[in-house]
C-alpha cells in the first residue's frame, strides 16, 4: 500500500513564502512523473506545476518565476518552493505522484495568502 503524506501549508503574507513537501512511503519499485494541482473555491483543480522522472520541469503561466517545483528521488518527495505568493495563489494544494504505474493524490494542504 502506497500512501502520501503532504506538508508546508499555511497563511502568509502576500510577497511571503512557503515550501509543500510531498512524501511517499510503502512498496514502491517505480517512480513515474510528479506534480502539483490546487483547487480554489469554486474553481476546478488546476495544475501548478509537474516534474518528470528526467528532471524536465512545467509550471502553469499563473506561476512562472514565482514557483519551483523539485524532486528528490531517494526520498521519494516532491516539494514545492513557493516565492512571491499573492492572495490568489490561496486554494488547497494536491500533490500528484506516479508510483508502481500507478497514479495516487496526496489528501491536500490548505494555503491561505492574506494580509
Amino acid at each position: 500500500q502506497v500512501q502520501l503524506v503532504e506538508s508546508g501549508g499555511g497563511l502568509v503574507q502576500p510577497g511571503g513564502s512557503l515550501r509543500l513537501s510531498c512524501a511517499a512511503s510503502g512498496v514502491i519499485f517505480n517512480i513515474g512523473g510528479m506534480g502539483w494541482y490546487r483547487q480554489a473555491p469554486g474553481k476546478q483543480r488546476e495544475l501548478v506545476a509537474v516534474i518528470s522522472s528526467g528532471g524536465s520541469t512545467n509550471y502553469a503561466d499563473s506561476v512562472k518565476g514565482r514557483f519551483t517545483i523539485s524532486r528528490d528521488n531517494a526520498k521519494i518527495t516532491v516539494y514545492l518552493q513557493m516565492n512571491s505568493l499573492k492572495p490568489e495563489d490561496t486554494a488547497v494544494y494536491y500533490c500528484n505522484v506516479r508510483l508502481n504505474y500507478k497514479e495516487y493524490w496526496g489528501q491536500g494542504t490548505q494555503v491561505t495568502v492574506s494580509s
